[in-house]
This record gives C-alpha cells, sequence and structure tokens, in this order.
C-alpha cells in the first residue's frame, strides 16, 4: 500500500490547544487484523502439529493417530510432514510395517510431552478451581529408589491431601501400568515405552565407587579399560539386564564388559559388598551419596562418568490426568528440584538396615 491508495498512512498534526493528533487509514488496520489472524492461525497449526506428533509416536501409526482423532490418515501424515520440514529434522521413520522414532525424534517426544502435559495441568488448575483431589493412587517404584526416596515422601503428601489414599508397590520388575491398575510409576534411565507420557523429575548419576581398604590393597584404576583386572561387583545378567557399565570416553559412551567373584541381582546386596571392601560397584549417586560424603565409599574413574541418566515419573496417555496423581508427581518434582534435598540425604546417617519399614505402627 502507498500513499496514493491512501491520502496519508500516517498523518501528525497539531491542534489548536497544541495536542498531537493521529491519523491511521484503515486499511492499513485492515492489514494489520490479517496478519494478527494469519499469525494466530499459525500457532494454532503448529501446535496441532506437535499433538499430532505425539499421537503417533503414543499409538505406533498414522492410522491409529487419524481414527482416534476422526480424520484421514492423509491429514496427519501432512502434519508430520509440515512438522519436519518446519524442524529441519527427521522425526520419524515410517514403513509399512511400523512406525519408529528417530534419535531426535525421542528426545523431541519427551519435550512435546512436557509441553501438552503442563498445559493440560494448568487448564486442570483453572477449571479445578478450589476442588479438592481425593481418591485412591497406585504408585509403583524401583525398590531401592523407593524406599530411599519415595515412601518418606508419602506422608507429607497425605497430610497436604486428606482425601487422597496411596498404595506404594515397590519392586524392581517392569510393572504394566495399564494392566495392572497404576496410576503412575518412578523409573530411572531410558524409557523405551513411547506409549507411556513421562515427566522428568530429577537426574541421576552413576559413579564406580570402592571403599578405602579395598583400593589399598588392589590399587585405583585409572583407565575404564584396568577394571580387567579388579574384582568388579556387577549386577547379575539376565534376560533383561545388559552387563556392562557405561563410561564416556572420546565424546561418546561405551559400555566396558566387567566381571568379578560375586554378583547378584540386589542393587542392596552389591552396595553391601562394596562398603564390605569386597571389590569394586557401579552405583547410581543417591544410594552412595551418604557413603562418599562420610567417607565409607570413594569414586574412581570420574573423568570417564557417563551423562546422568534421568529419573521419570511415567503414566498411561490420558486426556484429564486425575488431579491426585498430577499433585502427586507435582510434590516428587518439587521435591527433587530442591538442591537442599539432595544435599540433606547426603548427610543424613546412613541406616544398617538393608529395609525400611515404612507400616504405620498398630
Amino acid at each position: 500500500m502507498n500513499a496514493s491508495n491512501c491520502s496519508e498512512t500516517l498523518q501528525c498534526g497539531k491542534a489548536k490547544a497544541g495536542h498531537l493528533i493521529f491519523y491511521f487509514c484503515t486499511t492499513n488496520l485492515a492489514q494489520l487484523d490479517l496478519d494478527l489472524c494469519i499469525n494466530r492461525r499459525t500457532s494454532v497449526a503448529q501446535f496441532k502439529q506437535l499433538e499430532t506428533f505425539v499421537s503417533v509416536a503414543s499409538r505406533g501409526s498414522l492410522s491409529a493417530a487419524a481414527a482416534a482423532e476422526g480424520v484421514a490418515p492423509a491429514i496427519i501424515g501432512r502434519r508430520i510432514d509440515a512438522l519436519e520440514e518446519r524442524l529441519g529434522v527427521k522425526l520419524l521413520v515410517r514403513t509399512t510395517r511400523k512406525i519408529t522414532l528417530t534419535f531426535e525424534g525421542s528426545a523431541f517426544l519427551e519435550d512435546c510431552q512436557r509441553i501438552l502435559n503442563d498445559l493440560h495441568n494448568a487448564e486442570a488448575s483453572v477449571s479445578a478451581g478450589g476442588v479438592k483431589a481425593s481418591g485412591h493412587l497406585r504408585i509403583t517404584a524401583p525398590a531401592g529408589f523407593g524406599r530411599k526416596h519415595v515412601a518418606p515422601l508419602v506422608p507429607l503428601f497425605i497430610e497436604s491431601h486428606p482425601d487422597v489414599t496411596l498404595t506404594l508397590d515397590l519392586s524392581d520388575r517392569v510393572v504394566d501400568l495399564v494392566n495392572e491398575g497404576f496410576d503412575c510409576a518412578i523409573r530411572l534411565g531410558d524409557l523405551p515405552d513411547s506409549s507411556l507420557v513421562s515427566i522428568r523429575l530429577a537426574e541421576n548419576r552413576r559413579v564406580v565407587v570402592a571403599s578405602p581398604e579395598y583400593l589399598a590393597r588392589a590399587g585405583t584404576p585409572t583407565q575404564p579399560e584396568e577394571l580387567a583386572r579388579h574384582n568388579c561387583l556387577a549386577f547379575g545378567a539376565s534376560a533383561n539386564v545388559q552387563r556392562g557399565w557405561v563410561f564416556q570416553q572420546d565424546g561418546r559412551a561405551t559400555t566396558v564388559k566387567v566381571g568379578g567373584n560375586m554378583e547378584c541381582t540386589d542393587g542392596a546386596v552389591l552396595h553391601e559388598w562394596c562398603l564390605g571392601g569386597y571389590g569394586l560397584a557401579w552405583r547410581s549417586w543417591w544410594e552412595v551419596g551418604q557413603e562418599i560424603a562420610s567417607g565409607r565409599l570413594v569414586t574412581v574413574l570420574d573423568e570417564f562418568q557417563a551423562p546422568p541418566i534421568g529419573i521419570h515419573a511415567v503414566f498411561p496417555q490420558r486426556k484429564h490426568l486425575p488431579l491426585r496423581v498430577r499433585l502427586f508427581i507435582d510434590h516428587l518434582k518439587n521435591t527433587y528440584g530442591n538442591p537442599a534435598y539432595w544435599r540433606r540425604a547426603e548427610m543424613a546417617q546412613p541406616s544398617t538396615n538393608a529395609g525400611v519399614d515404612i507400616t504405620a505402627p498398630a
């Protein structure tokens, strides 16, 4: 648009009283309104692409995502194509039989799930208003981590939400949340099942540790390859566990096979053996931080430490997450997100008991 179409796009004059007077061309205002409308439509389309990507990844196919939304698979395909073109990366590998997430797609999926979940939580907060959480909550967590860092947080949550009851299942097996009726699981490490929504609660480092007595007797390894000359207390191999300790060398993760004269499928036992001076162990920081702080255990090979893994809350894909589940996840996330919590955990006196009785006294 130019001055020939409008006598002045913007005129500024001076009134007798000394005030400035602005004259806007109505055609310019119409163009501005049109631009805003286009931007709004673009934002909605981009958000829809994110929702579609999560739906496809969760359901495993374009047709399943299309059926859930009631549209043609071609529409779902076009949204995914547009999303990948906009980002400049391939998110999904599509074949006639299945859909697989790329490395970039896996990372992007976690972020998208978090964003969509935050939006749903915000909407729920507004719509719920003063509604209190109620009902029964079923939570599952790994035995060792759950005993130390989930069970102690349950009483405070129940005190804050007295209309909620809770069952905590501590088990190292991978629980089927949907078929076994659990609301939420706390899981450490990679999450291969993309049909579950995950929220990252904290990070967990794994370190190689030994007692000072063992290191004085057997020496301190300075390279991962030197573990072959040490007695390594390994987690017992099974069909679901890959033996080996993970390190980072030359900017990439490598798995080093280890061996020793004792192994066990219970991490608490490996912990006790390590404290007893029987060998090296590769343990999570949340498990050995207390002993490291007190000097009962010493870390080795720190410069080769692998990147931290995630501590996640996972739950089945749902349009509306129950308030009690959302509040419990927030309770864990807020606690784990406070650095003071982990400092207190490290400085606490280690328990001499292998297990903890979390049942209330009769």
